[in-house]
């Protein structure tokens, strides 16, 4: 199955806000999405969801989703957005409810999600007990739990330290490797960008166009021990932004 962003142009009022975006996420790849504050990034994840619809362009799926995909596409939120009155299981247990399966289907899948995710021990914890990493292992694999064929991530990472942001893109390449799921993974990390991209969209500063989608041929499970060569995209993405998003910095103030 193929996500497909066809020709996206959005305007809130007068204030154009992105404009002739096209990619699309192949089958098991992730795709990356950087760019100046203020260019769209979330926005745009809102249209690949369907929360809102572009002024222009369209966003479609093209093929069959995964078989035993309840949902083709779901979220994961950089504020982790759990139920603080419902366990660890309870929240992976939740995107399940309206889904009338079996109570050993559901069973399985809180088990297998629980597993993968490294959270099996944690099942009777509630979120409170729990580090910041440890919560958003739990919105990951509430989101793998309905099976998507895309899912959304609108920096996931962002609001952790920086360890637990590396232990995480460990886990998430690890998930990658035991089953190829497919992520639009929205951030301003260009760190995260290169670790965990297939192809890296780069967008510029408002109006959002794209000045430049990069492909990373290094493999996913090599990429922590290949730095070096990372780095030289990273520099890459870098100069590609420098100048706007000092500017797109400038415009927050001002609006501020």
């Amino acid at each position: 199955m193929e996500l497909i962003v066809e020709a996206v142009s959005h305007q809130y009022g007068a204030t154009e806000v992105m404009a002739d975006i096209s990619f699309t996420i192949g089958s098991g790849e992730i795709v990356t999405v950087i760019g100046p504050s203020g260019c769209g990034k979330s926005t745009l994840l809102r249209f690949l969801g369907g929360l809102e619809r572009p002024t222009s362009g369209k966003v479609f799926i093209e093929g069959a989703a995964p078989d035993g995909s309840l949902n083709p596409l779901t979220y994961v939120f950089q504020d982790f957005a759990l139920l603080p009155w419902r366990t660890v299981e309870g929240n992976v247990r939740l995107v399940l409810d309206d889904h009338r399966l079996s109570a050993s289907h559901t069973d399985e899948i809180v088990d297998d999600v629980l597993a993968r995710t490294k959270l099996s021990e944690f099942r009777s914890a509630w979120p409170r007990q729990l580090s910041g990493g440890m919560k958003q292992r739990v919105a990951i694999a509430r989101a793998l739990a309905v099976r998507p064929a895309v899912m959304l991530m609108d920096e996931p990472l962002s609001a952790l330290d920086s360890q637990t942001r590396e232990l995480l893109m460990d886990d998430l390449v690890e998930l990658w490797g035991r089953e190829r799921f497919s992520a639009c993974y929205v951030t301003h990390n260009l760190a995260e960008a290169v670790r965990l991209g297939h192809r890296i969209v780069v967008l510029s500063r408002r109006p959002g166009r794209i000045r430049e989608v990069v492909d990373i041929d290094v493999p996913l499970s090599e990429r922590a021990t290949r730095m070096a060569e990372l780095e030289v995209t990273q520099r890459h993405l870098w100069q590609l932004m420098r100048d706007e998003a000092r500017e797109a910095d400038r415009e927050l103030l001002h609006v501020d």
